[in-house]
């Protein structure tokens, strides 16, 4: 017995699916979604040169001097701490009599500023590093205010002996090896030089000292002073250890990033920089004025800080990213105008055609991407864009052979790639323009589709 062949469709049946639209529209549709493919290799590109990118700037910042923050100054006084002890005690014979014995205790107390003022001055620099661009400062930084030791002197029981001899001064920094000039530091009328080191290993890691000599009579209340010229990346930050701790900061950079604990209580930016003015108390801070070391209490001086970011409003690699997150959008928009053509004109494109279209769409992130390496965002931009456009425009100009659904397609790339320039630019507006679009492709469909009509069976 012979087997039976399935029976076969009529040849103007498969014409009829051949030609179907619904069939056409998921054909374009799973084009558009493969195309995400070449768009998943172009944004690992992008990825991997923006990783290369902030490898420059660590090797930048840790030969010119990283993210910045001064933690100080601070004052150490050791001091020695005297009572009597008075006991009584009782003999074999059952006879008391009163024993004291002075007793010595050394101590040494961490005082905070009772005034602080900080100004620094940010110059904004340029290191390269290969093709790389990498922003830096340098930052004058004066230091200025006053201690106030005359509640170490205070006692409930006894009596205290300041050891002067052996205070000291201690400066924080996150990187001391960025001071490219550090003044004398002077105590009240006084000069005395730096020495490196803070000696309070827990508590300011890396620094600077001053050994101070002062008399034991002096007054309780001392002014000091300090100029820095210090190098730095990324940011400049400060703690407030002042009772009272006014920072007043100024810069020729106009993209200032206010970070930290506290933005400044008022600042000014323009188009010659930015100031910004910090007036902090002492109580938005977790830690007190004063305190014993031996208390074995320990304070965390890097737990509140203000300051400033040299922020770029957006980087290269970062502007890049962000037109490669929008690429499956813009490859779908362009596909549906390709088939908005084929309904109108009656024409049907090879799958291929929409193939090398998705392909010079790809291929437009990786011309950004090596363009603004070299001569910046928007020239780069342009020059991608352009070539895109062009290469698509004659491409479909040779199949289509109408010049003038030609010049309009050209017009709607120009107006797509003009509006992703615009979302990259006004990124709080990014969503309104990409819903603006998606409509745009609606209404375009539906205007191409007005006369489709299904045939009853």
């Amino acid at each position: 017995m012979s087997e039976q062949l399935p029976p076969q469709l009529p040849k103007s049946a498969l014409h009829q699916l051949s030609q179907s639209l619904g069939l056409r529209t998921l054909v374009v549709m799973l084009l558009a979604l493969l195309m995400l493919i070449p768009l998943f290799f172009a944004d690992t590109v992008v990825k991997e040169r923006q990783a290369d990118y902030q490898a420059a700037l660590s090797s930048v910042a840790e030969r010119w001097g990283g993210k910045q923050t001064l933690t100080g100054p601070v004052l150490v006084v050791p001091y020695v701490e005297h009572f009597t002890s008075v006991d009584t005690i009782s003999d074999e014979n059952g006879e008391s009599r009163v024993v004291s014995k002075d007793v010595f205790n050394d101590r040494t107390a961490i005082l905070l500023p009772e005034a602080l003022e900080i100004r620094a001055n940010l110059n904004e620099e340029h290191r390269q590093q290969g093709i790389y661009d990498a922003l830096v400062y340098n930052a004058t930084i004066s230091l200025s205010g006053k201690f106030n030791h005359a509640q170490v002197l205070q006692s409930s029981e006894g009596e205290r002996r300041i050891l002067w001899n052996k205070a000291f001064v201690a400066l924080g920094l996150s990187d001391q090896r960025a001071v490219d000039t550090a003044s004398s530091f002077f105590w009240n009328d006084g000069r005395i030089d730096m020495q490196p080191g803070t000696r309070l290993s827990k508590l300011l890691p890396s620094g600077f000292h001053i050994p101070l000599s002062v008399n034991a009579d002096s007054t309780p209340s001392n002014e000091f002073k300090l100029t820095l010229n210090l190098r730095g990346s990324d940011g400049l930050f400060f703690a407030p250890l002042g009772q009272t701790t006014a920072i007043r900061m100024t810069s020729a950079w106009t993209h200032p990033n206010f970070q930290g604990d506290l933005l400044p209580n008022k600042h000014d930016i323009t188009a010659a920089g930015f100031n910004a003015a910090w007036d902090i108390p002492h109580l938005v801070r977790s830690y007190p004025q004063y305190w014993v070391l031996e208390d074995q209490q320990t304070y965390d001086l890097h737990s509140f800080s203000a300051g400033v970011g040299l922020h770029e409003p957006d980087s290269l690699y970062t502007l890049i990213d962000r037109a490669v997150k929008y690429g499956a959008l813009f490859i779908g928009l362009t596909f549906l105008v390709f088939l908005a053509f084929e309904i109108s004109l009656k024409q049907r494109l090879h799958v291929l055609q929409y193939g090398l279209v998705g392909a010079a769409l790809s291929l437009f992130y990786l011309i950004l991407l090596a363009a603004a390496e070299h001569i910046g965002f928007l020239y780069a931009y342009a020059a991608a864009a352009a070539t895109t456009i062009f290469s698509i425009t004659v491409y479909t100009g040779m199949i289509l052979r109408q010049w003038r659904q030609t010049f309009l397609l050209f017009l709607l790339l120009v107006l797509l790639y003009g509006s992703l320039y615009l979302l990259l630019q006004m990124e709080d507006y990014a969503l309104l323009i990409g819903v603006g679009l998606l409509l745009f492709a609606t209404l375009l469909m539906m205007y191409v589709t007005r006369h489709l009509l299904s045939t009853p069976k």
